[in-house]
C-alpha cells in the first residue's frame, strides 16, 4: 500500500511538471504570437536592404552599418552580449581576386595548342597565398599536366559509389560535373556535391588540377552571364591562428568552371561525347577516362586582408541543471555589395536572402526578451558573416565559439525567412530527418497548422549552402526551416513562384524591397522558427542523431571533442 501511493505521488508530480511545462510553452507560443509584428519585420528589412548599405558585403562600411545596426536592436531588448562581454566576434578573411589579364589558361588538344578566352570558354578560380600576407599581396600559381574526367568527382563508399575506380590521376587535372549522383538521398547528395569535400577526394586520389563542367540543365538554374561575375568578384577564406586560410587546398594549383562551348573543346577526341556522359551522370552511374588533353593553368591573384564580426547576443537558461547548455539560433547579415547593374541599380540588395532572415531573428530575439521566464536551457542568436562567401562567419564561430562546443545541442537557422512569397500551407525543413529535432520541427508545424513537405529542389543541394551546415560540420544537429511549396492560394503554383525567383532575383539588385513579400506569412514562419528552438531548450533531454545517421556517424564525434576524418 505504502508503494501504491508513492507511486501514486510520483505519478502525480510528474502529471503537475508536465501540465506546468506545457502551460509554459503556450504563455511563450502566446508571447511569440503578439510579439513578431509583420511591420517591425518589414521595418527591419527596409533598412538592412537599402542601397545605403551598398549590398553589406563583410569587410565594407555597408556591412558594419548593417552589423552595428543589429547590436543596437539587440542592446535595446536587454539581451547581453554574447562575445566575451561584447556583442562583436572579429573574423579574420582572406580575399583573393584573380588578375584576369596576367592569368590564361590553355589547352593541348589532340597534340594542337588551344588558348582559350577567359570569361567565353573558362572562369578561374583565384589562388591564396599561404600563409596570408598581413595588407595586400599577390599570389600566383602554375599546373601543367594531363587531364582525366572523373564524373562526379565523388568516391562515396556509404553509397557504394566511386567515380575514381580504375583510373589513376595521381599529376593529373580532374574534370568533374557539378552535383552528386541524383540517386543519392537528399542531404547526401548535398554532401558529396560540396566542392570543399570534391577538392579534397581529389587529393586524396592525387590529382593536381580541377576543372568543372555542369550538366545542360543546370546551366538552366545557373546561367554562364549570371555565374562568371560572381566567380570574378572574388573568393574569401577565414585564416587560421597560422595565417593559413582555411579550407583552401594547395595540392590542387589550378582551378576553373568551363563554360558549355569550353567543355565542348575539353571532349573534342575523347572517347565518349559529351552527351554520352551526361547521360551517364543522370543515370547515377560511375564513369571515369583519359582525356587526349592535357592542361595549362597560370593564376595570378590580387589578395588582401580584411576583417569583419559576427554579432552575438545572450539569454541565460532558467534551469541550474541546464543553463550552461545551449541553443544557438543563426541569421547571416552579409551579402554580395554590388553586382552587375540592372536598370541602373548595380546594388545586391538581398532582401530576401537575408535581411529577411536578419530581421525575423531579430523579432525572435525580442520574444525572447519579452518571455516572462527564460527557457530552461540558455539561447544564443549568432548574426554571421561572410555566408555568401563560403559559410565563413558560421565556420568560423564554429571552430571558435564563444561557448565550449560540447554545450551547444543545436543549431535553428534562418537564411531567407520563410512565407516571404506566399501565405504557405506547408514548409520544407531541411536536416530535421537526421536529428531528434524532427519531433520539435513537427510538434510546431503542427501549432501552426503546417505540413511538411520533402526537399522538392535536391538538385540544389541547399543543405551544405547555408550557415546551419557548419554546425553539422562540428556534429552538432541542426535544422533550416524553408518555404514550402503548397500556397494557401489554390492560384499559386509555389514551386514555379520559387524557381521563377532563383532565375530572375536570387544574387541580383532585383531582390529588394521593392518586389512582392507577404510579411504576414513570414511572421507566421518566424512564430515556428521561435518553437522550434524554444522546444529544444525546454526538452528534458538534448538532441541526439539517430542511429546510425550518415551525418552523425561522420561528424557527432566531433562534438564529443573527438577528432575525425572525413
Amino acid at each position: 500500500m505504502k508503494f501504491q501511493l508513492r507511486l501514486l505521488f510520483c505519478v502525480l508530480l510528474c502529471s503537475i511538471a508536465l501540465v506546468a511545462q506545457n502551460s509554459g510553452d503556450q504563455v511563450a507560443i502566446d508571447v511569440a504570437t503578439k510579439s513578431i509584428r509583420p511591420e517591425h519585420i518589414r521595418a527591419h528589412i527596409r533598412f538592412l536592404a537599402d542601397s545605403l548599405l551598398q549590398g553589406r558585403a563583410p569587410g565594407t562600411p555597408g556591412y558594419d552599418i548593417a552589423a552595428h545596426y543589429v547590436a543596437t536592436e539587440l542592446e535595446g531588448m536587454g539581451l547581453h552580449p554574447g562575445a566575451s562581454g561584447a556583442w562583436f566576434q572579429s573574423v579574420p578573411l582572406e580575399k583573393a581576386v584573380t588578375d584576369t589579364e596576367a592569368s590564361s589558361l590553355e589547352l593541348t588538344v589532340t597534340g594542337k595548342l588551344q588558348k582559350l578566352t577567359d570569361a567565353k570558354d573558362y572562369a578561374l578560380s583565384t589562388w591564396f597565398a599561404s600563409p596570408a600576407g598581413k595588407k595586400e599581396g599577390k599570389a600566383e600559381s602554375d599546373v601543367d599536366a594531363p587531364v582525366a574526367f572523373v564524373g562526379f568527382g565523388v568516391t562515396a563508399p556509404d553509397q557504394k559509389y566511386d567515380d575514381y575506380a580504375g583510373i589513376d590521376v595521381r599529376g593529373k587535372i580532374v574534370v568533374t560535373i557539378y552535383g552528386a549522383p541524383a540517386a543519392f538521398p537528399s542531404t547526401e547528395r548535398a554532401y558529396y556535391s560540396d566542392g570543399v569535400v570534391k577538392a579534397k577526394i581529389a587529393l586524396s586520389h592525387g590529382a593536381v588540377g580541377k576543372i568543372d563542367i555542369y550538366l545542360p540543365e543546370d546551366w538552366k538554374r545557373y546561367p554562364w552571364d549570371w555565374t562568371v561575375p560572381q566567380i570574378q568578384m572574388g573568393e574569401m577564406h577565414w585564416i587560421d591562428k597560422a595565417g593559413v586560410p582555411h579550407d583552401f587546398y594547395a595540392g590542387l594549383r589550378g582551378s576553373a568552371l568551363f563554360s558549355a562551348q569550353g567543355a565542348e573543346t575539353l571532349f573534342t577526341g575523347a572517347t565518349q561525347t559529351l552527351e554520352q556522359v551526361f547521360a551517364t551522370a543522370r543515370a547515377s552511374k560511375p564513369q571515369a577516362f583519359a582525356l587526349p588533353v592535357t592542361a595549362h593553368i597560370h593564376t595570378v591573384a590580387k589578395q588582401t586582408v580584411i576583417d569583419s564580426s559576427n554579432i552575438i547576443a545572450e539569454l541565460k537558461g532558467s534551469d541550474p541543471a541546464l543553463r550552461d547548455q545551449y541553443v544557438v539560433y543563426t541569421a547571416h547579415v552579409d551579402h554580395l555589395g554590388t553586382c552587375p547593374a540592372i536598370d541602373g541599380d548595380n546594388v545586391c540588395h538581398g532582401a530576401l536572402d537575408n535581411a529577411s532572415g536578419t530581421s525575423t531573428l531579430l523579432e525572435i530575439a525580442r520574444t525572447y526578451a519579452n518571455l516572462p521566464t527564460a527557457p530552461r536551457r540558455s539561447v544564443l542568436f549568432v548574426f554571421v558573416t561572410g555566408e555568401e562567401m563560403g559559410l565563413l562567419g558560421s565556420d568560423y564561430f564554429a571552430h571558435f565559439p564563444t561557448v565550449p562546443l560540447k554545450s551547444i545541442v543545436a543549431n535553428v537557422n534562418i537564411d531567407g525567412a520563410p512565407g516571404g512569397f506566399y501565405s504557405m500551407k506547408d514548409l520544407v525543413v531541411l536536416g530535421a530527418e537526421h536529428s531528434s529535432m524532427q519531433l520539435d520541427v513537427v510538434s510546431a508545424s503542427e501549432l501552426l497548422g503546417y505540413s511538411l513537405t520533402p526537399d522538392p529542389m535536391p538538385e540544389e543541394v541547399a543543405f551544405i549552402r547555408s550557415d546551419q551546415y557548419s554546425f553539422v560540420l562540428q556534429g552538432i544537429p541542426a535544422v533550416e526551416v524553408g518555404d514550402g511549396i503548397h500556397a494557401v492560394d489554390p492560384k499559386i503554383n509555389g514551386l514555379e513562384v520559387q524557381k521563377k525567383w532563383l532565375v530572375t532575383r536570387y544574387h541580383t539588385p532585383l531582390d529588394n524591397i521593392d518586389q512582392p513579400i507577404d510579411f504576414n506569412s513570414e511572421a507566421k514562419g518566424a512564430v515556428v522558427n521561435f518553437i522550434v528552438g524554444y522546444k529544444v531548450a525546454q526538452d528534458d533531454a538534448p538532441p541526439s542523431w539517430n542511429k546510425g545517421d550518415f551525418f552523425g556517424t561522420i561528424f557527432g564525434p566531433r562534438h564529443a571533442g573527438k577528432s575525425t576524418e572525413e
